[in-house]
């Protein structure tokens, strides 16, 4: 069995999937601004697979989207995955997050994904870590910018998983050589 990564930042625990968070999950994916550059809200019921998916993959990898804990609640999620073969990039290894409306402007997806930087490079010895989104999410991309991962000209794409033409389809690429860290924090 893999040992699934549980990390403890100064304010944050980044760990495990435990049945307890799925409300506060399901709020976050319920919620029209959070989720307003994916492709739609989530029910409970799709909260509860993804979930579900997320700590599957992580009992495989030892790594994953996993929850994030602050004051012993769950407000979201932070982590890292092998991105999906179909993307343009890929083999890379992507870094992403999500957090309840409530947490925003607190400094914690920067900091839980410094700390999974941190894993990353020198725990996995990974080379380099991408993060992507929607052009115009630019909440997501100042995080992105506040790591040191520089945006890739020319490295926009559609996204394989939505169709041609949809307002969401058009990502933009961010990436961070293992070398540039952690001259960038």
């Amino acid at each position: 069995m893999i040992d699934i990564a549980r990390i403890v930042t100064d304010r944050l625990v980044l760990r495990q999937w435990q049945p307890g968070d799925l409300d506060a999950w399901a709020a976050i994916n319920a919620d029209p601004e959070v989720m307003e550059y994916f492709p739609g809200v989530m029910s409970r019921t799709e909260s509860q697979e993804w979930m579900d998916l997320f700590a599957g993959r992580a009992e495989e990898a030892g790594y994953g989207f996993l929850a994030v804990e602050a004051e012993g609640e769950c407000i979201g999620m932070t982590g890292i995955v092998d991105v999906r073969s179909e993307l343009p990039f890929a083999p890379a290894v992507e870094i992403g997050w999500r957090l309840a409306r409530p947490q925003w402007g607190k400094g914690y997806a920067t900091e839980a994904a410094r700390a999974w930087v941190d894993y990353a490079f020198d725990r996995l010895s990974v080379d380099e870590i991408v993060s992507m989104t929607v052009v115009d999410n630019r909440r997501s991309r100042a995080v992105m910018e506040r790591l040191g991962m520089a945006y890739v000209e020319g490295g926009d794409f559609d996204h394989p998983a939505l169709a041609p033409g949809d307002p969401l389809a058009r990502h933009v690429l961010y990436r961070l050589p293992a070398e540039s860290w952690p001259a960038n924090q």
